[in-house]
């Protein structure tokens, strides 16, 4: 076997096994049950996971259920205890203490205090984040993608398949950007029909052989929101830019995709240091 096929092997198995940690958030995931979807033996399956992504999958795990309990938080009212229930955590203790060591506050103050209130309608909160936006004039960016339907929240699954894909191939830099394209309005199309692409850039000479596909950003003027935080405040963003800052603007958007690059990675920053900037499209 040559190293080309035997990486192709690792591709496939790393999809696999990255599709059941997000089918099977909700149970109890044993790590020996992976190994096994992998078809390796434990031993060297972890090192391998470890190696492509950069965390070990219960790391994985955990990252994907806090990131989910804190969108929980912010966009329904789901009771801390049964967000602590479903995240696997034997009680409502150690799920505040290890939500605290992540989040840097309890769930319960998370939800009425957390980043995503600077994006309240208040006089001070306009006036503090308006300074976060600033007009910038783009060139057009080619990209290869993996395609993602559902929630937003739960892109990281393409972006893992992106990943382990463009690294079992070769065809990884270290000068990527990390972006996601969203196609659809989560106040007009239900979760589970969202459409969003997780993205790297590319040139026309790397291949985009499935699961990839080819995108393109049209470049032109955006209004770009610097934001600061767990991915879950991101829909307050949102309504944001739409509800405030765009009237005040007086600008008018043109007909384009709007788009997320991510400035660094949540594997290896606490969600409150996430970066992303998020683009309007302008006329």
């Amino acid at each position: 076997m040559n190293g080309e096929t035997a990486w192709a092997l690792y591709e496939t198995r790393l999809r696999r096994v990255s599709a059941y940690i997000h089918e099977h958030l909700d149970e109890e995931l044993d790590m020996e049950k992976l190994a096994e979807i992998a078809c390796m033996s434990s031993y060297h399956w972890h090192r391998i996971y470890r190696a492509i992504y950069g965390e070990t999958a219960a790391a994985t795990v955990k990252r994907l259920r806090l990131h989910r309990a804190a969108g929980n938080l912010v966009n329904t009212r789901i009771s801390v205890n049964d967000i602590a229930k479903r995240s696997g955590y034997p009680n409502l203790q150690s799920f505040n203490r290890i939500f605290k060591s992540v989040y840097g506050m309890p769930p319960a103050r998370y939800r009425n205090e957390g980043s995503h209130t600077i994006f309240e309608p208040s006089t001070q909160a306009r006036i503090t984040v308006m300074f976060d936006v600033t007009l910038r004039t783009i060139s057009p960016i080619s990209l290869i993608g993996v395609a993602h339907r559902g929630s937003y929240m739960q892109i990281g699954q393409a972006f893992e398949t992106l990943f382990g894909t463009i690294y079992a191939r070769g065809l990884a830099r270290p000068d990527m950007r990390m972006i996601g394209v969203y196609l659809d309005d989560p106040d007009l199309v239900s979760a589970d029909q969202l459409r969003s692409y997780a993205c790297v850039n590319a040139d026309d000479q790397i291949p985009a052989d499935a699961p990839l596909e080819r995108w393109n950003i049209d470049g032109g003027e955006y209004a770009v929101l610097r934001h600061k935080g767990p991915y879950s405040d991101m829909y307050k963003a949102y309504q944001w830019l739409y509800a405030e800052w765009l009237p005040a603007s007086g600008r008018q958007l043109r007909d384009a995709v709007m788009f997320e690059e991510y400035l660094n990675n949540p594997r290896d920053v606490p969600p409150t240091e996430l970066l992303t900037e998020i683009h309007m499209p302008l006329q």
